[in-house]
C-alpha cells in the first residue's frame, strides 16, 4: 500500500510541478503577454517576478521536504494562488480557469498524499 501511494503521491506531485513550471517559465519568457493578461484580471504587473520566483521557491520547499512547517506553507500559497487565479479568471470569463482548477486538483492530491505518507512513516 506505501508503494502505491509513494507512486501516486510522486506522479501527481510532478504533474503538479510541471505546471507550476510552465507557468513560472511563461512570467520570465513572455513577460509582455502575461503582463496583458493580469492587467485583464486586474491584478498588478509589479508582482509577476516575484510571484514566478515563489513559485519556484514553494516547488524547492515541497520537493526537498527539508522542513514540514515550510512545505505545509508551500502548499498553502499554491492554494491562495491557485483560487485567486479560478476566481479572477471566471470574473472575466476568458475560459483561463481550467488550468487552475487542474492545479488545484493536483495540489490538493499531492497534500493529501504526503500527508498520508509522513503519517505513516511515524
Amino acid at each position: 500500500m506505501k508503494k502505491r501511494d509513494t507512486i501516486i503521491y510522486r506522479v501527481v506531485t510532478v504533474l503538479f510541478s510541471l505546471l507550476m513550471l510552465m507557468s513560472a517559465g511563461m512570467y520570465f519568457a513572455q513577460y509582455e503577454m502575461v503582463s496583458k493578461v493580469f492587467l485583464d484580471l486586474g491584478y498588478p504587473t509589479h508582482i509577476i517576478y516575484p510571484l514566478a520566483i515563489a513559485k519556484l521557491l514553494g516547488l524547492v520547499a515541497i520537493w526537498t521536504n527539508k522542513s514540514r512547517m515550510l512545505k505545509e506553507w508551500a502548499y498553502a500559497g499554491f492554494v491562495f494562488d491557485l483560487l485567486l487565479g479560478v476566481g479572477a479568471h471566471l470574473n472575466i470569463s476568458d475560459g483561463g480557469h481550467y488550468p487552475a482548477m487542474i492545479g488545484l486538483f493536483l495540489v490538493g492530491v499531492s497534500y493529501s498524499y504526503s500527508r498520508k505518507l509522513n503519517s505513516k512513516s511515524k
